[in-house]
């Protein structure tokens, strides 16, 4: 189905509060249809990784039997189809983040890589010793460790941006934070660990007002809700291709051009050059000065093709649906004796995290599992926002734009079920 045959289903139904037909979405996510141990397959574990429509499968096997190629170096048809699909991809993440310029958006492997690469460049060139870097309590593991290695190589020191007992960050205690020693402050947009939706606009504004630069992990919102970077007015912005519904192994930075234009490579190699001679190296220009070697080729393709998914859906029906369910399903799963939210911000979406009053995440996980419920248990890269909860793991249920109210009531169904097999 063509993502403007879905966007004329969403014009022309009414399934729920705001017409969005979720059973035309699902057709087109093959694996949904699948049962795991027997039951049908109910997908709650899309914070790790979404899904991929019909439409990223067949673009990806389409590249690779129809025109796989290198890009920027062949000199026959194959080449130059790879290319323009390769490239084709940046400009539609561009347009999708609301970005500049083309040059602005860098292919890197995932989320991670996009905040290592900002650490290893951005931050080797410009933190010294005593300054300090600011993150928050909430942080992935990915927006921790490398400030953290950064951090312990300059004699710089990593500040903290404490959260209350609802998740949520104590903005008063940001502002104090910022000091004339603060070089970047890193910020989730949305917690994976508790949903938490953070005001980075906000955020950005008043570091922008003590003259430092931010950078948002991403990785979390871009599937959920529609970014506009230049709106925003982020510096750096990073989010993977996996949990967009596009291909494992391919991320984003966005980087605004000026930042991009100042920094050094993060690694040597071919295509991310002017010239080479034994004796020097002058370097290319962004983006493709942070790309050395032979790109992911298939995963920009991909990742091209999700964004038109979601662009054909339209972001703003997928958020208002997702709002609704996330409703839907907060009210369920209240209803469940000895359950116990972890994070109950005002402002979050499309996660629960909780525990089960005598039943360790384990178990739970895995008696979710031989219902057909797929969710994650442990400490979800996030171990000091769990440690701020005085708690070791939780279960943690993330929804996706094809998730539905039927899945929330067979998820409740299976934790009543859990508790009576646990005799909790």
């Amino acid at each position: 189905m063509s993502t403007a045959t879905l966007a004329k289903g969403i014009e022309e139904t009414l399934d729920g509060p705001i017409g969005y037909d979720v059973q035309r979405v699902r057709e087109d996510f093959p694996i949904l249809t699948q049962k795991v141990h027997g039951k049908p397959l109910v997908y709650l574990d899309n914070a790790n990784t979404t899904q991929k429509p019909r439409q990223v499968i067949d673009a990806l096997a389409t590249y690779y039997s129809e025109y796989n190629s290198n890009v920027h170096r062949a000199s026959h048809l194959l080449g130059e189809r790879a290319t323009e699909a390769y490239e084709g991809g940046r400009a539609k993440v561009q347009r999708f983040l609301n970005a500049s310029r083309f040059e602005e958006i860098v292919f890197v492997r995932n989320a991670t890589e996009g905040v290592n690469l900002v650490a290893q460049t951005f931050g080797r060139k410009y933190v010294k010793e005593g300054d300090e870097i600011l993150i928050s309590a909430m942080e992935h593991h990915a927006n921790i460790v490398p400030w953290q290695l950064l951090c312990a190589e300059k004699g710089a020191t990593l500040r903290v941006i404490p959260i209350n007992d609802a998740g949520e960050l104590l903005l008063d205690e940001y502002e104090k934070l910022l000091s004339p020693r603060t070089k970047l402050v890193g910020i989730t947009q949305m917690s994976n660990a508790l949903g938490t939706v953070n005001p980075v606009k906000e955020m950005i504004a008043t570091a922008h007002r003590h003259g430092v630069p931010v950078l948002v992990d991403g990785a979390q919102s871009a599937y959920h809700m529609a970014v506009d970077v230049q709106d925003m007015d982020c510096d750096f912005f990073v989010f993977s291709g996996h949990k967009l519904y596009g291909p494992t192994g391919i991320g984003i930075l966005y980087g605004k051009s000026e930042h991009l234009e100042n920094m050094p490579p993060f690694m040597g190699g071919g295509d991310m050059i002017k010239t080479v001679t034994f004796e020097e190296t002058t370097f290319g220009d962004p983006p493709y000065r942070f790309e050395a070697g032979t790109p992911h080729i298939a995963g920009s393709i991909g990742l091209g093709a999700a964004v038109d998914y979601l662009t054909g859906l339209g972001m703003a029906n997928i958020a208002a649906y997702e709002r609704d369910l996330m409703a839907y399903g907060t009210a369920a799963l209240s209803e469940v004796p000895g359950l116990r939210m972890m994070g109950t911000a005002k402002h979050k979406a499309s996660v629960y995290s909780f525990l089960l009053d005598g039943i360790h995440p384990n178990d739970a996980g895995e008696l979710l599992d031989r219902q057909g419920i797929a969710v994650r248990v442990g400490q979800h890269c996030a171990h000091p926002v769990l440690q701020r909860f005085g708690v070791t793991a939780t279960v943690r249920a993330s929804l996706a734009c094809y998730n539905t109210r039927e899945e929330i009531d067979a998820l409740v169904r299976a934790l009543h079920k859990v508790r009576e097999l646990m005799g909790a």
